[in-house]
C-alpha cells in the first residue's frame, strides 16, 4: 500500500519513513499485530532510491531529513551523542558540500534534554524557520537552512 504525503501528496513507497519528494515525516503504518512498519531510504549519486538498514537508519530517535538541496532530498540523519558539526568539511557528521556551506558551520548540541542549533560563526548564517540564529533550541517540524540546503527536524 502506497502512502501519500500529508504535505506534497507524493505517492511513497509502501514503508517509507520520509516523504522522497519532499522529506516530510509520513504518517506511521501498522503492520502485523500492531507493529509499526518501516523503511528508510537514501539518494545515490545517480539519484536512485537505495533502501538503508534499519540499524543504521533513524528509526528511533531524532533525525535531520534533508528536504531541499544538493540533489539530496530525503536523506536523513541520525542524531545521536552528545554534539554533532554541520558543515563542508568531509568528516562533519552532516556533511553538506556546497560552497554556500561553512566548514565549520554549525553545530547540534544535546542540553538540558532537548536539541539546539548553534552557528558557528559562519559567513551565511543559520536559519531556523527562516529567521537568522546564534542558538535556537529545536523542536519537532523546525527547518533548518544552512546554506541552499533546507532540513526539517523531527524529535521522535
Amino acid at each position: 500500500m502506497a502512502v501519500h504525503c500529508t504535505e506534497c501528496g507524493f505517492v511513497n513507497t509502501e514503508g517509507a519513513n520520509y516523504c522522497q519528494r519532499c522529506g516530510a515525516l509520513l504518517p506511521r503504518a501498522e503492520g502485523a499485530g500492531g507493529e509499526p512498519v518501516t523503511a528508510t531510504y537514501r539518494i545515490d549519486e545517480a539519484g536512485e532510491l537505495v533502501p538503508v538498514e534499519i540499524e543504521t537508519g533513524s528509526d528511533r530517535g531524532p533525525a535531520l531529513v534533508i528536504r531541499a538541496g544538493g540533489g539530496r532530498v530525503g536523506e536523513s540523519f541520525a542524531v545521536q551523542g552528545e554534539r554533532m558539526s554541520i558543515g563542508r568539511r568531509p568528516d562533519a557528521d552532516v556533511f553538506l558540500d556546497d560552497i554556500t556551506v561553512s566548514r565549520d558551520h554549525a553545530l547540534l548540541i544535546h542540553r538540558n534534554d532537548h536539541w539546539h542549533l548553534d552557528d558557528c560563526g559562519s559567513l551565511n548564517g543559520t536559519y531556523v524557520n527562516r529567521s537568522r540564529i546564534d542558538s535556537q533550541r529545536l523542536e519537532e517540524g523546525d527547518e533548518v537552512q544552512i546554506g541552499k540546503y533546507k532540513l526539517t527536524f523531527h524529535a521522535r
